[in-house]
């Protein structure tokens, strides 16, 4: 008799899998940083074995293919709440490490520094939704490499870019979506491999998934290995 786990898995269901993930991580069990890396492995899974190690610590999951995803709401900006502010004036501010973001985000420089990680975010809507102002000044937002990134808005004699290996079309990755207003300055949105890594924390998952791949296709995946896309490898480690 074969073995269930076995069985190879439908579009339908990969998708159900990433969408049981963007509900954990507005509930506040997956950083953004964790969503971003369990949404790739789910789209490369073959079999309903692997999609079931990507959800195994999530409640509601079995060691089956995972079940239909729940009704959700995408949750965008709550109406009538205040973007969260950081301003650096002549100064800095930077905002690393765990935290929540349950709202807009807004970043002013003004001959000053702001610099915005959102790797370890715990990420409470469904799309980052960042406004930046720099005049003479810089703001850099450091993301997972496999978001999708939308950039809009107006550039004076300053420059805005982005600098991320994004998630390859027809991804449903989480997105982040920056407008911008520069002049004389500069705005960078870059992705973990263009800046100092993240130490990540052990995950049995993530050891357990890595085997059953490589068991499947043949394939040898490192500590370091990912199979993101992007053309543009200079480094910004600063």
């Amino acid at each position: 008799m074969s073995d269930p786990g076995a069985m190879r898995i439908s579009d339908a269901e990969r998708e159900a899998t990433v969408e049981w993930l963007r509900v954990a991580s507005v509930e506040g069990r997956l950083t953004l940083g964790e969503l971003t890396e369990r949404t790739e492995a789910a789209y490369t899974a073959v079999t309903q074995a692997e999609l079931a190690v990507i959800t195994s610590d999530l409640p509601g999951t079995g060691r089956s293919a995972p079940a239909p995803a729940p009704a959700y709401e995408p949750q965008g900006r709550p109406p009538g709440r205040a973007r969260k502010w950081f301003v650096a004036v002549m100064s800095e501010s930077k905002r690393r490490g765990k935290w929540r973001i349950d709202q807009g985000l807004g970043a002013v420089a003004v001959m000053g520094g702001v610099v915005l990680d959102l790797r370890e975010a715990e990420v409470r809507t469904d799309v980052v939704d960042i406004v930046v102002t720099a005049v003479m000044g810089e703001v850099k937002i450091i993301v997972p490499d496999g978001v999708d990134v939308e950039l809009d808005g107006i550039a004076i004699m300053g420059e805005k870019k982005v600098k991320v290996n994004e998630a390859p079309p027809g991804v449903n990755a989480p997105l982040i979506r920056v407008k911008a207003y520069v002049l004389m300055g500069e705005l960078k949105v870059i992705g973990d491999s263009r800046t100092k890594p993240l130490k990540k924390q052990w995950a049995a998952w993530r050891e357990q998934w890595r085997e059953m791949r490589g068991e499947l296709t043949g394939e040898q995946h490192g500590p370091g290995s990912h199979g993101r896309h992007g053309s543009d490898r200079r480094d910004d480690r600063r």
